[in-house]
């Protein structure tokens, strides 16, 4: 099957072997419950490796490889490494760990697991599962979004019902299809079938609002000098 890049969907080839990756919103419950899945998304983008990553991009606009080659040879956040363990495998059909390789219970004394590792080394997983919880929770398509719609407010819970009720309610799908959506592809669904919303955007409308400041000062200052 070949992957759409553009809604989250990925493929990654370990010897002859091709795994296939969807971060449909039925796969984000594989995760574990609402709450765990927020707690997952937490635990992946914020470790002192994403700190570096983010930094690094804002930066560069890219990850130098000194970066990556630092990241692969420090220490890794445990947090963060087994939240990329749990995105994969909830992303996959498959059995996952010739990529992500095996944890298993430590034998000596002071030491939680023991990991052998497999194909992709941590910083790839790390990578990757970002991008899979960030396409499954919040999505990243590129859609106009009305100030009315936008929040700040941190929620501590991610209900995939409801937005697979939502998408079988607005745009007439099956369960099967709803629950196979990813929230980027969601998004442009809903764009496509509901363009031309009327209202600003957030941006749109600080825009607007400079602007009439801007010009009110100008009216002010005039008529202080008459």
């Amino acid at each position: 099957m070949k992957p759409l890049k553009e809604i989250g969907e990925c493929l990654i080839t370990a010897g002859e072997k091709e795994f296939f990756f969807r971060p449909s919103f039925i796969n984000m419950t594989s995760i574990g419950s609402p709450e765990e899945i927020v707690q997952t998304f937490y635990d992946l983008h914020n470790d002192e490796v994403s700190g570096l990553i983010q930094r690094a991009v804002d930066a560069y606009g890219y990850v130098p490889a000194w970066v990556v080659e630092h990241v692969k040879n420090s220490s890794y956040g445990r947090k963060a490494f087994l939240a990329s363990i749990t995105v994969i495998e909830a992303c996959c059909d498959e059995d996952v760990s010739p990529l992500t390789g095996v944890i298993q219970p430590a034998k000596a004394a002071g030491k939680p697991f023991k990991y052998r590792r497999g194909a992709m080394d941590e910083f790839e997983m790390l990578v990757i599962a970002q991008s899979l919880i960030t396409h499954g929770v919040i999505g990243k398509a590129k859609v106009r979004k009305l100030q009315r719609h936008e929040t700040t407010e941190y929620t501590k819970s991610f209900n995939a019902f409801e937005y697979i009720s939502a998408a079988r309610n607005h745009l007439s799908l099956s369960r099967a299809e709803a629950e196979n959506l990813t929230m980027t592809e969601l998004a442009l669904l809903i764009d496509a079938k509901y363009p031309n919303q009327k209202g600003f955007t957030a941006e749109e409308y600080e825009e607007v609002v400079d602007d009439y400041m801007a010009r009110k000062a100008q009216r002010l200052a005039k008529e202080k000098m008459h």
